[in-house]
């Protein structure tokens, strides 16, 4: 009896593990491609890397720019993509047609909603305006405990090091806490950081 206890309990942890390990990712980035080559061939090696590792890739949903890149090498390489668009970008020239799923929803605030749901972690790529907002929101959310889901910056060709020394900058001033910073990860290559997010374990606050 006592080693059928000891066995049960050692499947009921790997049973444990195996829920909590990294599914699915949702990833933020430009719907253009930037003026250099580096930002799409850090898309494309995600999109292949993510696929490779049967992690299911949840993103805007569109077919333009590092977006494109990203889920059509998702796709290339047997890859489960999701996307998710509100439906005034839903058009033939903006949404991606040919994903596993396409979610058109009513606004940029259900997008945004729906892709962290479905998602165990957040992964920002190059990207503008709207890339920024998305990342933002994901780690004010973690800081005030609404998810415990991993984020992380791939820091390509030193696009995002102005905007990390500004965090550095915020904690200096006391506007940031140490903690929250350190909570964003940053790697500069693709292996790296999924390496770091399969290690993370996404918990429900």
């Amino acid at each position: 009896m006592e080693a059928l206890a000891k066995w049960l309990i050692c499947e009921q942890r790997l049973r444990d593990r195996l829920e909590k390990m990294m599914k699915s990712l949702c990833v933020f980035l430009g719907a253009r491609f930037g003026n250099r080559p580096e930002y799409a061939e850090a898309a494309q090696a995600l999109g292949a890397e993510m696929a490779r590792r049967g992690l299911h890739l949840v993103y805007g949903g569109g077919g333009i720019g590092l977006m494109g890149v990203l889920a059509d090498a998702a796709l290339a390489a047997g890859g489960r993509v999701t996307g998710v668009i509100p439906d005034f970008l839903a058009d033939p020239e903006v949404a991606h047609r040919e994903l596993t799923e396409l979610r058109v929803v009513a606004s940029m605030h259900e997008r945004k909603a729906l892709m962290a749901e479905l998602a165990d972690g957040f992964v920002v790529l190059p990207g503008g305006l709207g890339t920024l907002e998305e990342c933002f929101e994901v780690l004010t959310w973690a800081q005030l405990g609404v998810h415990r889901k991993p984020c992380g910056v791939l820091n390509v060709a030193g696009y995002w090091t102005s905007l990390l020394a500004f965090l550095d900058q915020a904690v200096e001033e006391g506007f940031v806490g140490k903690t929250d910073r350190a909570a964003l990860m940053v790697e500069t290559t693709v292996a790296r950081l999924l390496d770091r997010f399969q290690v993370e374990s996404p918990e429900a606050p």
